[in-house]
């Protein structure tokens, strides 16, 4: 991923330096099993580890690959500059897919870390700002056209339970995920002992894989960046609604603009949500990754290839771009401007209409037929839209609806409290689900 999308952390995993450091940590866990064992002398793993704080030179390794044309083999080619001799006792019985798909397992458990502590920040801001606003009233829409009162702590509310469902995919993700296999040519332990493979996953702090096929089964990763794909598509959604909440005939919250900031080179007085576009595209690009990884599934028989040139794009920058987003994403929330002025005059712009479910109801309870209410309704709707009408109004002049409402009754159904009654309730659901009332 590009500089301008990536964060030191989550970028410092996919570095060659921390690959090679993982496929020297892979191999020498590998030797001190082999030599409890008996497989190759103690003395020799001992000598392995000597290359423990040896900076590998990854300019070497690339020079090396690029005359054998294999990226593992260079590797133990320079590690063995290293350790001497003793390197001859290196991968006994393993075979490569044993070193790369370990690390890379090891790799994407690490990112999810990264990334699970990123959900966690963004979280604690959407509670943070979804109490503050947990009454502040505006309208909520259904096919962008005002629909109903509610708050916007319901909002943020909302995308709370939305990313607190991601957090737990990603948890079950990354357990999934975190598997070794040290089990040799087409995964039967032919020459390797299971033992071998206990001990390497122990030290990494993985499971063994069940049952691989000389690689690891990619169902895993599909399923892995399947759900990357999914916190992808919710910080879309997010991210598209405080767009839409900031264009100008709207503008009930926007994105902080700092001083000194600039919205456009040709129009000075431009104030535009550019963060939440850029979280909009980077959340296509990870979620683009997913489909290449489901592809990976169907490999030719106990392995091919075809897998590694994918997961070697779609691993770092699916989780390097993930990271980038969700940081962003917390800053934005964390800075929104709320403008509470300019919701409610939004949601009295159409004159009441809000409450025309509330009016329909009462009809009915009062013995119109629901087709009949409805009509009454609708029809002194329509004026409100098209006359610009008071609503209230046009009903408590109506007098086919007086003859079931009272016009004090009609008058009740335009309070905006029974919008808001069930705030309480809703909030103890989402942030305290382990008590719900």
């Amino acid at each position: 991923m590009i500089p301008r999308y990536s964060r030191p952390e989550m970028a410092s995993i996919w570095s060659p330096e921390t690959k090679f450091r993982i496929w020297f940590e892979i191999e020498a866990h590998a030797a001190d099993a082999m030599a409890e064992l008996g497989v190759i002398p103690v003395e020799a793993a001992r000598q392995i580890w000597t290359a423990k704080d040896a900076e590998f030179d990854v300019a070497r390794i690339d020079a090396i690959e690029r005359e054998v044309k294999h990226d593992v083999i260079a590797f133990l080619t320079h590690l063995a500059e290293i350790v001497g001799p003793e390197a001859r006792y290196v991968h006994q019985g393993m075979t490569s897919s044993d070193v790369l798909d370990t690390c890379f397992n090891l790799q994407l458990a690490r990112a999810s870390d990264i990334l699970l502590s990123d959900l966690d920040g963004l979280l604690a801001a959407l509670e943070r700002r979804a109490r503050e606003h947990k009454d502040t009233i505006c309208i909520g829409r259904s096919h962008g056209i005002h629909a109903e009162p509610i708050t916007f702590g319901l909002k943020l509310a909302q995308a709370y339970a939305e990313f607190d469902r991601c957090r737990d995919r990603l948890r079950a993700a990354r357990a999934e995920i975190a598997t070794c296999a040290i089990s040799g040519a087409v995964g039967t332990f032919a020459n390797i002992s299971p033992k071998i493979e206990a001990h390497v996953a122990s030290k990494l702090g993985l499971t063994p894989e069940p049952i691989s096929t000389q690689v690891i089964p990619r169902d895993r990763h599909a399923m892995f960046f399947s759900v990357l794909g999914v916190i992808a598509s919710c910080v879309e959604r997010l991210a598209t609604e405080i767009r839409h909440l900031q264009r100008t005939e709207v503008l009930e919250a926007e994105e902080y603009f700092s001083p000194g900031q600039k919205g456009s080179s040709a129009m000075p007085h431009k104030r535009n949500p550019i963060l939440t576009e850029n979280l909009t595209g980077l959340a296509r690009l990870v979620r683009s990754m997913a489909l290449p990884a489901m592809e990976n599934v169907a490999l030719w028989h106990e392995r091919d290839i075809s897998h590694s040139s994918v997961e070697r794009n779609i691993g770092p920058d699916a989780t390097v771009t993930l990271d980038f987003a969700l940081a962003r994403l917390t800053g934005v929330i964390d800075k929104l401007v709320v403008y509470p002025d300019n919701m409610r005059a939004n949601l009295d712009r159409l004159k009441g209409l809000v409450h025309s479910q509330a009016v329909l109801l009462a009809l009915t309870q009062k013995g119109a037929s629901r087709e009949q209410a409805y009509s009454l309704v609708q029809r002194n709707a329509m004026k409100t839209w098209e006359l610009d009408a008071d609503f209230l109004g046009e009903l408590q002049s109506d007098a086919e609806v007086t003859g079931f409402l009272t016009t004090e009754e009609i008058a009740q159904l335009f309070d905006l409290k029974r919008h808001t009654a069930q705030v309480d309730l809703l909030f103890q659901r989402v942030f305290d689900a382990a008590n719900p009332l």
